[in-house]
């Protein structure tokens, strides 16, 4: 029986031990997407792992899955960098909702002031609020004031239910990367 507890002890170690360095590794080499979901499958175990939660949250931020934010969101409480980064992710989720809310259905956002970050919804969140009253479009086009080589293309697909919320970036109008939100 001993023998049984030890080597399930040991399969558990080698099978869940590693998650966090191998989420780490992932991240390192830009496996973002591959990162937020071995977090998503392993949350459950490292609900009170910050440094877990984080690395995470930022695999799903970077791989467009906005959605999974809300859970470590809630969960980052206990240290300075850790609320820090839920109210960083809280920012980002609040402009998709309103983003895509003002797609869809119209909401005007002209009044909203909010905090920004460098993510890039927050910057189209921003072009789109500065656009003030205006009659919904089929797409928008922004340029960035940042770099005049940089611009962006935000547009519903209306395909299916729920729509599809898309922001292009465009380099010297080649497309660098198409972000899909829903």
């Amino acid at each position: 029986m001993k023998k049984v507890l030890i080597g399930v002890m040991l399969f558990s170690t080698l099978l869940f031990g590693g998650v966090k360095e191998r989420m780490f590794n992932l991240y390192e080499n830009e496996r973002y997407e591959d990162v937020c979901n071995l977090g998503f499958e392993n949350l459950g175990r490292y609900t009170k792992d910050e440094d877990f939660l984080s690395l995470y949250a930022f695999g799903c931020l970077k791989s467009d899955f906005i959605d999974r934010l809300s859970l470590p969101i809630s969960l980052l409480k206990y240290s300075k960098d850790a609320r820090a980064n839920s109210a960083y992710f809280s920012v980002i989720l609040m402009q998709k909702k309103l983003l895509y809310h003002a797609l869809v259905d119209g909401y005007e956002l002209g009044s909203y002031k909010l905090p920004t970050t460098d993510y890039i919804l927050s910057k189209i969140f921003d072009y789109y609020v500065a656009l003030g009253k205006h009659k919904n479009r089929n797409y928008y086009l922004f340029d960035d004031d940042a770099n005049k080589k940089v611009s962006y293309k935000l547009y519903l697909v209306k395909d299916s239910a729920p729509y599809k919320m898309v922001i292009e970036e465009y380099y010297d109008n080649t497309l660098v990367k198409k972000h899909i939100y829903w």
